[in-house]
């Protein structure tokens, strides 16, 4: 999304990487779920909620799962790749309690209007509910598929239906399944076949897949393609948010977890992704804060534009869980993943810049590091 140059002394730096990185990352796969707060992923199971059987069943059993009183012990439990790994080797931002902030800026704070934003980088006033319309702006996945170096070699897997819309069906070029649909293939007996079998005998379908269906049969495809450019948009942790199970989204957000970390090995012991990928993984909008409003999100309920960000991979400087005063925004996902693909992706805001990364601290082994920009 833009062309790619050393930083001279005075410009600001956009990304941050070590000097043993590319710049540039070959292969970027972007991974969402939604609604997930940055509650959990930062201070693990919520102890006013876990413990209420008007939200958790078996509140001994989950207790058993999810609990500790240390902090560091609880979100470990709960998201093992994003403290063991992705803490190690990655960036993990939003932590509120450092004053470390990640923002949705659409007013709305829900869905569509938040998945336009990440990738269009614009805040469109007039994507205001989530109702199947055709998005008029240009997001970053059709950009980068209309590029000579990417073109046929991004490919989108949703949970949620509506993604076709968000990536306006009329207009998209790139390899796109949602929903319940089946991802056509033309090979008897492969593994997409039997994952497309099982969707169409499921019995109850709802506006959104189970995300195991959706992460296997983006996984698949990958295999057996090898894109480039891969977005994964899981659904389950906001669909039993709304249920008010805190209990089964503690379990989702878990188990996505574990399909970020297959992936990620995945890519990280194939000759075609390995030391090549960066993974970017956040969510679409925040939710309530409070015993009562956790359960929902929009403009009216507090905490709902806020959000979280991780990132690992070629180009991401390993920074760990970041602890510094700083505001992120969600409109700056689109220029970074451009960044990170050595491209220069022009948002409808011109004046947004790809996501201010930290340098490391001069005490670290590295001696010396490389900056990028947008031109």
């Amino acid at each position: 999304m833009k062309s790619v140059f050393l930083c001279s002394l005075g410009l600001m730096a956009c990304f941050a990487i070590t000097a043993q990185d590319p710049a540039k990352a070959e292969n970027i796969f972007i991974i969402t779920t939604d609604g997930f707060r940055w509650q959990e992923i930062f201070t693990g199971a919520d102890s006013s909620l876990i413990s209420n059987p008007k939200f958790v069943e078996d509140t001994s059993l989950i207790r058993q799962l999810y609990w500790d009183s240390d902090l560091e012990i609880r979100r470990r439990k709960l998201m093992p790749f994003f403290w063991n790994v992705i803490a190690e080797k990655g960036q993990l931002y939003g932590n509120r309690g450092f004053g470390n902030k990640v923002n949705v800026k659409n007013f709305y704070k829900i869905s569509y209007p938040g998945y336009n934003e990440i990738f269009t980088g614009s805040t469109d006033p007039g994507i205001i509910i989530n109702l199947p319309r055709n998005n008029k702006n240009t997001n970053i996945l059709e950009y980068l598929n209309n590029t000579a170096e990417y073109r046929g070699k991004v490919a989108a897997f949703s949970s949620w239906n509506l993604f076709p819309y968000i990536f306006n069906k009329d207009r998209r070029t790139f390899t796109l399944n949602s929903g319940y649909t089946v991802l056509p293939n033309e090979d008897a007996d492969t593994s997409l076949q039997i994952i497309n079998k099982i969707q169409q005998n499921v019995v109850h379908k709802s506006n959104t897949r189970y995300d195991w269906l959706t992460y296997f049969t983006a996984r698949e495809y990958v295999e057996k393609y090898h894109p480039r450019i891969v977005f994964i948009g899981l659904g389950e942790t906001d669909e039993f948010a709304h249920q008010g199970r805190y209990d089964l989204y503690l379990q989702q957000a878990s188990a996505i977890d574990k399909m970020i970390g297959d992936l990620w090995y995945y890519t990280q012991t194939n000759p075609f992704y390995k030391n090549k990928t960066s993974f970017i993984i956040t969510t679409d909008h925040g939710r309530g804060n409070t015993e009562s409003s956790w359960v929902t999100h929009s403009l009216l309920t507090r905490g709902s534009g806020e959000t979280w960000l991780a990132m690992i991979g070629n180009g991401i400087t390993s920074l760990g869980e970041l602890k510094t005063v700083q505001q992120t925004y969600q409109k700056q996902l689109s220029s970074t993943i451009a960044i990170l693909a050595g491209k220069n992706f022009m948002t409808p805001n011109k004046n947004v810049k790809p996501i201010n990364l930290p340098e490391m601290p001069q005490n670290t082994e590295l001696t010396k590091y490389q900056h990028i920009v947008a031109k």
